[in-house]
């Protein structure tokens, strides 16, 4: 194996509602004097995907309820932005002064539902971005239309370490997770609960790229990582209810 190589895609600009995001992408490609061939892996921001979906909600236009309210007030929030986690979520887990943790309704635990105000363009300090509706099935379009496996990232902090991290929300044409169970170790000893995160892998590598802030680069390729079995989607690193022993 030669190595991986992360080339960010920067000819992208701002994302709109309805944009051909499939196009938009090949357009970067092209830019970064490359192609997308065989070992190559897409990893995208979800913030892109959203904007292209048109996820973006006007917050004049919430009306917050009574359990946005209270909430609000907890966790010192605009209730308008707490309304909407509420609606996008199943359970609300913690809810302290500037922390709100819920499970959102794809499975996945996070910080406000995955709700975002920061770089969805200038001028619109009054919107939030939602997360995709099915973020899976968003990758599995961008997979099928540039030919390449597509991972979807999005920013997650973690309950027992500092900072934060990118995580795949939506994976299409690569197993999400490849489940090592049974597997033998270089001492014949067989693997027991090795299962690895292979979307989330990817995405925080291509993070190191992405950067969190302004740096304007929301895809890059991930080049030479060896895809191998059976695709399986995002939503399978979802830990089941039954085995979250945290709850």
């Amino acid at each position: 194996m030669s190595g991986i190589e992360i080339i960010p895609l920067s000819a992208i600009g701002e994302v709109g509602p309805g944009e051909d995001l499939a196009s938009t992408l090949a357009d970067a490609v092209a830019s970064a004097g490359t192609r997308i061939g065989a070992g190559d892996v897409l990893v995208v921001t979800q913030k892109i995907v959203s904007k292209a979906e048109g996820r973006s909600v006007t917050l004049a236009d919430v009306v917050p309820g009574d359990e946005a309210q209270r909430l609000a007030e907890t966790t010192r929030k605009d209730a308008r932005l707490v309304e909407l986690v509420l609606r996008e979520s199943t359970a609300v887990l913690r809810a302290v002064p500037n922390v709100l943790i819920v499970r959102h309704k794809l499975g996945l635990v996070m910080a406000n539902a995955g709700i975002d105000r920061s770089n969805i363009g200038a001028g619109d300090a009054e919107r939030a971005l939602l997360l995709p509706v099915d973020p899976d099935a968003s990758a599995a379009r961008l997979s099928a239309a540039l030919g390449c496996p597509v991972v979807i990232s999005d920013s997650f902090g973690r309950p027992w370490r500092m900072g934060v991290v990118a995580v795949g929300i939506g994976a299409a044409g690569l197993p999400a997770i490849d489940d090592r169970r049974g597997m033998l170790d270089r001492d014949a000893r067989a693997l027991e609960v090795t299962q690895i995160a292979v979307a989330d892998l990817l995405a925080s590598a291509a993070a190191l790229a992405m950067g969190e802030g302004g740096e304007g680069i929301p895809a890059v390729i991930v080049r030479g990582y060896a895809v191998a079995g059976a695709a399986r989607p995002a939503r399978d690193l979802t830990r089941p209810l039954a085995e979250d022993l945290f709850q």
